[in-house]
């Protein structure tokens, strides 16, 4: 290690040399840590003095900042790493000042890009939309036809699960919706221009952060989909080093208060939401669509019972209806009518069948020939 520069505060600014830098690589990365950038000593060949001091204050500020996450439990000393680049589609590397990884503390990952007012907020705008943009790429081994559907639309990527996208080779499951969190720190700054800044980062960079409609067709549904939106959150280093970075000292985007960083980057109004509104939605449309089919239930016109679901059933469908008989009566009514025409048929089959009875008295010529014998 070197003393690159002690800060006004007598704090110093330490960076590896290139021997350290090399045992560090060695050290780390088989275990699956990046390291940054090796910070080589430049110095102007004219006045001699040391090039890119303007960078220590920010680098003191990104060190202060894992410090703060450090000490309020979030994050291990090896789950951060600064300077990490994200390689874009057009070949620009987008560097994250500060990578978080702290799963213990539900965080799996968080990009952090410190700022001490020395970019303006359009640029930040701008690396909120380049993180957005990687987020949404493939990796280069993509199946051909995973990347035919990418390429099919603009928009047709994000019909592609998170699984398949590079991002889930870099970095494990953020556990919510949404793409990887991202969070912006200021410092050495004013208030003023913090809520300026942050002003223009909600507005300018709201397709890139803010959640969108369900596509769903019942009314009322108020939860949002969180799935293609990265979560952005804002703090001030004062704010962290003040209270804590486990303290309620983190707003995120499109909200008004602040909360811990854990409850700021759940989303209460997203997919879980989403789930119970439409099984309360689908369970309302099932009552009021059995209160409907109730009301059209036929009622019988001799006992003036309701028809039950078979009767209904047989005198609605046309292979049935045909043999159902009179339709506007029940099950039971129907089966009457038929027992009882059932009855008279048969009745009338064995009389037609019965021999004929004879006739009382005598017959006509016998009685004839009896009067003769008398006379």
């Amino acid at each position: 290690m070197r003393i690159e520069t002690v800060r006004e505060d007598q704090r110093q600014v330490w960076v590896l040399t290139k021997r350290g830098h090399g045992e560090a690589k060695k050290l780390l990365e088989p275990k699956g840590i990046r390291v940054s950038a090796l910070r080589k000593q430049e110095y102007d060949p004219v006045t001699g003095k040391l090039l890119g001091t303007s960078y220590d204050d920010h680098a003191a500020a990104v060190t202060s900042t894992a410090a703060e996450l450090h000490r309020a439990g979030i994050g291990h000393r090896l789950g951060f790493q600064t300077e990490i680049g994200h390689r874009l589609a057009d070949r620009y590397v987008q560097r994250a000042g500060l990578v978080v990884r702290a799963p213990e503390a539900e965080v799996p990952v968080l990009l952090v890009e410190v700022d001490r007012r020395t970019e303006d907020a359009h640029d930040l705008v701008a690396k909120l939309r380049r993180y957005w943009e990687w987020d949404r790429l493939l990796p280069k081994d993509a199946d051909k036809r995973i990347v035919d559907v990418a390429r099919s639309r603009a928009d047709a990527i994000e019909y592609v699960d998170h699984e398949q996208r590079l991002w889930r080779r870099v970095y494990p499951p953020t556990g919510r919706e949404g793409l990887v969190p991202l969070a912006f720190v200021f410092a050495d700054t004013t208030e003023a221009k913090v809520a300026n800044t942050v002003a223009v980062l909600e507005e300018a960079g709201r397709r890139y952060r803010a959640p969108r409609r369900f596509d769903t067709y019942h009314r009322g549904t108020t939860a949002r989909d969180y799935s293609q939106a990265v979560p952005v959150v804002v703090t001030t280093l004062e704010q962290l080093q003040e209270h804590g970075a486990g303290a309620a000292v983190w707003r995120r985007l499109g909200q008004t208060r602040e909360q811990t960083l854990t409850a700021v980057l759940n989303n209460p109004d997203g997919h879980a939401l989403y789930r119970a509104q439409e099984a309360r939605a689908e369970a309302e449309d099932e009552r009021r669509r059995a209160a409907e089919r109730e009301a059209r239930r036929p009622v019988c016109t001799h006992c003036g019972r309701k028809f039950t679901d078979e009767r209904w059933e047989e005198i609605a469908v046309h292979r049935t209806a045909v043999r159902a008989g009179d339709t506007s009566v029940c099950g039971p009514c129907r089966a009457d009518d038929v027992a009882r025409h059932e009855a008279a048929a048969e009745a009338a089959r064995l009389e037609a069948a019965a021999p004929p009875e004879p006739q009382d008295g005598p017959e006509p010529d016998r009685v004839r020939r009896w009067f003769r014998r008398r006379t």
